[in-house]
């Protein structure tokens, strides 16, 4: 089985956790024996390669104007004229191209086909959904470039949609897509309509979707129309492996209480922050942890200043890679608390350094997870109350920090499903768990 896969990001260059999911799955495929080749639209070169190959979409060619690639162009605001004007051009190309055009009185019409490339930048900024549209027409080059090396083409979240769309016209291939997070989850009932469109058409074009949890599933069938037997789903899983290192130095006595993730309205970063003020209330040996960046941000640093607690609660920025294990390193507990979560990677990955973990039922792992503290993201007391229990009772932390990492790690009891033809399980981790003790 050979799979041309389409994603936006891949570590170590990554923003959240669908990199990581992809990553993962990349490895998980290649123990199977499937070949995959992942484009993304800019890749840095320094990728681990090992089970994947890497395409920069930057660096492909793509025949500009031509007749049979205009209708990826239809669902899209732009204007097409025909002239000699072409973008990312150099001075020298178009001098040559003019001075052909004035001997040979032809100039440039719809069907005219010119090569170009272009740059992506690869992150999230004002000029994505152009960047979507162009990594669309050049995902229909590679899928021509590529013919005959792929058996099936899979698109990783809606900012890929369209271009798994375009390979799968050109190429013919069937295409699985793959819905980690709705419009519906980072922004609840205030949609935004195109992101919205680009979902539905991405799922309604795709031959299979996979979702990363049930919860996610019910979304694409109710929201979206999607018939329920092309709906499958496979929950995302983590791989930590074991690290020996010295155990990290705390610098305080102090229970740590650590929030990881985006600071926006989804991941609930309030809700955290108006337990810990409860939480101090009771007991006053307890610092807060935020870490992570996003819109609400500064909403939550004025909310904790208002409230009295910044000198028990800090802020630590975006954290990545070896950032990441080393935070989980430190914490005595983990909150989630997400208004919608559709599966949620870092309670595994905590719950794998033995860290107690405290999650909103309205997650997708809450689906698989039996030792994990679960609460109504809304519920403000029962989280500060169950945040009191793991820092004051320490047999409650230790029973909940060796099953939960026993749970995380035997993930794979789970029921395997049908991808590609073959079994897959839903998790690929290390029988490993951190052997930590906790001051």
């Amino acid at each position: 089985m050979r799979v041309l896969m389409f994603g936006w990001e891949f570590p170590p260059h990554i923003a959240g956790g669908l990199g990581t999911a992809c990553y993962g799955m990349t490895r998980g495929l290649a123990q199977h024996g499937v070949k995959v080749i992942f484009v993304m639209p800019k890749a840095f070169g320094d990728e681990d390669q090992q089970f994947v190959r890497v395409v920069n979409a930057s660096d492909v060619e793509t025949l500009y104007g031509d007749p049979k690639q205009q209708s990826i162009w239809e669902k899209l605001t732009f204007i097409h004229i025909n002239s000699n004007m072409v973008p990312y051009i150099s001075p020298e190309e178009y001098a040559s191209y003019s001075e052909q055009a004035r001997q040979t009185g032809s100039f440039l019409t719809q069907g005219d086909v010119w090569k170009e490339r272009y740059n992506f930048s690869g992150s999230y900024g004002p000029n994505l959904m152009e960047e979507i549209a162009r990594y669309a027409m050049v995902a229909a080059q590679v899928a021509k470039n590529l013919a005959g090396q792929f058996d099936v083409i899979h698109a990783h979240d809606w900012l890929t949609y369209y271009a798994g769309i375009a390979a799968k016209r050109v190429s013919g291939k069937p295409l699985v897509v793959h819905m980690h997070a709705t419009e519906f989850d980072r922004s609840g009932e205030n949609i935004n309509q195109q992101v919205y469109n680009i979902e539905r058409t991405g799922m309604m074009e795709a031959d299979r979707v996979i979702a990363v949890s049930n919860l996610t599933r019910n979304i694409v069938i109710n929201k979206y129309g999607i018939p329920p037997e092309r709906v499958v789903t496979v929950h995302n899983a983590v791989r930590f492996a074991a690290q020996e290192h010295e155990a990290e130095e705390r610098g305080v006595d102090d229970k740590i209480v650590t929030f990881l993730g985006r600071i926006t309205y989804q991941k609930g970063p309030d809700y955290f922050v108006e337990a810990a003020a409860k939480v101090l209330k009771r007991v006053d040996n307890v610092r807060f942890v935020m870490a992570g960046s996003g819109d609400m941000l500064n909403h939550v640093i004025r909310r904790v200043a208002k409230l009295g607690i910044a000198n028990r609660f800090h802020f630590t920025g975006f954290l990545r890679g070896a950032e990441v294990q080393k935070m989980f390193a430190l914490s005595d507990v983990y909150v989630m608390p997400s208004v919608s979560e559709p599966f949620g990677i870092s309670p595994l990955e905590a719950m794998k350094s033995n860290v107690p973990v405290i999650i909103s039922k309205q997650s997708g792992v809450a689906e698989v997870l039996d030792y994990a503290i679960k609460v109504d993201y809304w519920d403000v007391d029962a989280l500060a109350d169950a945040i009191y229990g793991l820092v004051k009772y320490p047999a409650l932390a230790k029973m909940s920090s060796e099953r939960g990492c026993h749970e995380a790690t035997n993930l794979r009891k789970m029921q395997p499903v049908k991808l590609y033809g073959y079994t897959n399980q839903s998790s690929d981790t290390e029988t490993y768990c951190a052997d930590k003790t906790k001051s």
